[in-house]
């Protein structure tokens, strides 16, 4: 049997698993995007983290699943590196998104939705990405999102729309917080999307309070609205879900799902176990 390699990359953390005679071997490494990281980082990244791991195997084949990766450009940079790190593998570059649809739906049609950080969502024919509602980022899109979820949090907050029951919570969770040190953190510093998605953990602490349950059902339906109503094939075949917002928050998608008559798939934490079973 031939040993692959398959690799799930954001841009913080890259999750590798060998697959060698039956058995799986999981290495992490940092992400690897090619928007922020140049050629000769990545080769050093690599050389570093994961060969030095992978001494004495000779890959046959790697599958790289990764952000960023839509922009062909950067999937030629990104085969490029890998050629050198593994000369006698198959190399196969593709994007997060037909990681989501492989992992949860296989061979079969249906709708793949990525819910974490930021969101994404496409319909996928058994074989391909068919249509993709577009992506705008978080400060124009990713409804349902992470950061989504968490600018609503501060919004509450900061505008003190919570009542003081949740204003005090708020308080003790994140001590010593001030509106300038949001401010500058969201406008002025780097990764900002990672820095509101960090407060919709939150929203998972407080279920049950109707602000809470507001927040989430609002943020999620937004997400729907604005992105699988764009589909078809929605109202045909199963919506799947892949990300820590989307498995956080699984009994709001399902109750989303019975108001709009859909079929809810599956809902999972992360690809990689749908991708193990995609190639093996």
């Amino acid at each position: 049997m031939p040993i692959k390699l398959i690799a799930d990359s954001g841009a913080t953390k890259c999750e590798w698993c060998l697959l060698q005679n039956g058995r799986k071997k999981t290495i992490h490494t940092q992400g690897i995007s090619p928007y922020f990281l140049s050629a000769e980082q990545i080769t050093e990244l690599l050389s570093k983290e994961l060969l030095s791991k992978l001494k004495n195997v000779t890959v046959d084949e790697v599958f790289f699943y990764g952000t960023g990766l839509s922009n062909p450009d950067n999937v030629k940079i990104l085969k490029k590196v890998l050629k050198q790190a593994f000369p006698k593998a198959k190399i196969e570059v593709n994007h997060d998104l037909l990681a989501a649809a492989r992992s949860l739906c296989g061979n079969q049609k249906g709708i793949a939705c990525i819910l974490g950080t930021g969101t994404n969502s496409a319909y996928y024919n058994g074989k391909n990405i068919v249509k993709n509602s577009p992506g705008l980022g978080y400060v124009l899109g990713d409804e349902g999102s992470g950061a989504y979820l968490g600018k609503k949090v501060l919004q509450y907050y900061l505008y003190r729309t919570f009542d003081e029951e949740l204003q005090s919570r708020f308080e003790k969770r994140f001590p010593g917080i001030t509106a300038p040190e949001i401010l500058d953190n969201v406008y002025k510093k780097p990764l900002a999307n990672r820095y509101l998605a960090s407060y919709a953990i939150f929203l998972a602490e407080n279920r049950g309070h109707y602000m809470i349950e507001n927040i989430i059902e609002d943020g999620l339906n937004d997400f729907f609205f604005t992105h699988l109503y764009k589909y078809r094939e929605t109202w045909t075949l199963p919506v799947n879900f892949v990300g820590s917002i989307a498995f956080g928050f699984k009994d709001v998608l399902k109750d989303l799902c019975n108001s709009y008559e859909l079929e809810l798939g599956k809902v999972i934490k992360a690809p990689m176990q749908g991708l193990i079973d995609y190639h093996r």
